[in-house]
């Protein structure tokens, strides 16, 4: 056993949260089921995130919402999202991964089913905002755990497959959506997402925290500095905001992968809440072939995430990531411009395959960009800053497509992503740290 571990004293131990073990807990094989209860917790999020998507023509009949109305529930959403994810990143360093985790699947899937229940448009958004609080915590704290828990050597490959839960949820909210919306309504949809918080209940109980927060928080309840004590004693007394910016190389990695973030995200939410209304207005898809189609797409998707994690294992994160977004960025103005009947379902696999790309490498780029101690913190608060472009992506497109054309916004969208190709292609190097160790 390490020998910090053996120094803790008894009434350190006493002091403990309860869901700091001993590290015996973690065994050869903990890390299997820690993957599991993230990929779970993928899936639902997934889910959720589509399940709006594929009912905002139901939403704008029902409420009689105009098109920018539609875009700006998707921008509430994302708004709460990024605000929980900020949130979640402070969790994650205080109370842990695995409970933050926990907790954010049970909240959300019990606000997404009182959707159900709304009336109007006023209600819809609030409760949806609410609700997404606990989606933008997911993400990052799924992602903080497993790269806490694999070795470097697979890493990507694994968070590459983590990610791919999230794919995973977006077919299961396809299906769903094309089995029960034409037949059932809207509203049904939203009822049954209640169902994952009792198993994400069930699951919890078989993962412990990570040893490097294990081993960090009996570090703090110690008094003793952080492995990566670098900063200043003055920033080390206050909060793990001020850790980072008084640490130059922190604070440089977190305004970079903040503003890549804003921009990533503003072309990925863009896609995922217009693309099905696209389908349905500007190429004439009925919804069931609509729904078989995005399938299509979001299976090339897993190809894609899963091959980027081994791709960047093997070679470089960083000439993935880049490769992923400018190829994404290329190919979403010839969606527009080239798309027929009869190859369509070729080109949303092609871009599928693509736009999962950076997805497949984005998890374990950022891990590795900071040190433990302020890890959790760093990767909620630069992505979920940078949530801002997600917000008021969907909002700006349906602005944008308001004059009856998707062109200018698949454009937009298609800049965004070049713009979060090129900062990190020249300014983040990949590999700056190992989770399991700093």
């Amino acid at each position: 056993m390490n020998n910090d571990v053996r120094s803790v004293t008894t009434s350190t131990k006493l002091s403990m949260p309860s869901n700091i073990g001993t590290f015996e807990k973690i065994g050869p094989n903990t890390w299997k089921w820690a993957l599991l209860f993230a990929y779970f917790a993928m899936v639902v999020d997934g889910v959720d995130i589509m399940l709006l998507s594929y009912s905002l023509t139901s939403l704008k009949g029902e409420f009689a919402l105009s098109t920018f109305q539609a875009g700006a529930l998707g921008s509430a959403s994302l708004a709460g999202m990024g605000i929980g994810g900020i949130l979640g990143g402070w969790a994650c360093d205080k109370f842990g991964r695995v409970r933050t985790i926990a907790n954010s699947v049970s909240f959300f899937s019990v606000a997404t089913c009182l959707l159900g229940f709304t009336q109007s448009f006023e209600q819809f958004m609030a409760l949806r905002f609410i609700g997404a609080l606990g989606i933008g915590a997911l993400y990052m704290a799924c992602n903080t755990l497993m790269a806490e828990y694999v070795p470097t050597t697979y890493r990507t490959t694994v968070l590459g497959t983590l990610q791919t839960g999230q794919t995973v949820g977006y077919i299961v909210a396809t299906l769903l959506a094309g089995a029960i919306i034409p037949d059932h309504g809207w509203r049904v949809l939203f009822f049954i997402t209640v169902i994952p918080a009792f198993i994400n209940i069930f699951l919890q109980r078989f993962v412990p925290e990570p040893k490097s927060w294990q081993l960090n928080k009996i570090n703090q309840l110690q008094g003793k500095k952080p492995v990566e004590a670098t900063v200043p004693e003055k920033a080390k007394s206050g909060s793990i905001y001020k850790q980072i910016f008084a640490n130059f190389k922190h604070r440089k990695m977190f305004l970079l992968w903040m503003t890549t973030a804003f921009f990533l995200q503003f072309g990925y939410y863009g896609i995922n809440n217009w693309m099905p209304s696209y389908l349905e207005t500007e190429v004439h898809m009925n919804f069931k072939n609509m729904t078989s189609y995005m399938v299509g797409s979001y299976t090339a998707m897993i190809l894609g995430k899963i091959l980027a994690g081994y791709l960047a294992d093997k070679f470089n994160r960083r000439a993935v990531f880049v490769f992923g977004t400018i190829a994404s960025a290329v190919f979403l103005p010839v969606i527009i411009i080239f798309n027929t009947p009869d190859n369509i379902l070729y080109l949303l696999i092609t871009f599928g395959f693509l736009y999962g790309i950076p997805y497949g490498v984005n998890a374990t780029y950022m891990a590795e960009s900071f040190s433990t101690d302020v890890r959790g913190t760093a990767i909620g608060g630069a992505y979920n800053i940078g949530r801002v472009g997600a917000a008021i992506a969907p909002a700006t497109i349906g602005f944008l497509a308001s004059g009856g054309t998707f062109m200018t916004a698949f454009i937009v969208m298609g800049a965004a992503y070049f713009v979060a190709g090129v900062l990190p292609g020249l300014f983040i190097k990949d590999r700056q740290y190992d989770p399991q160790q700093q």
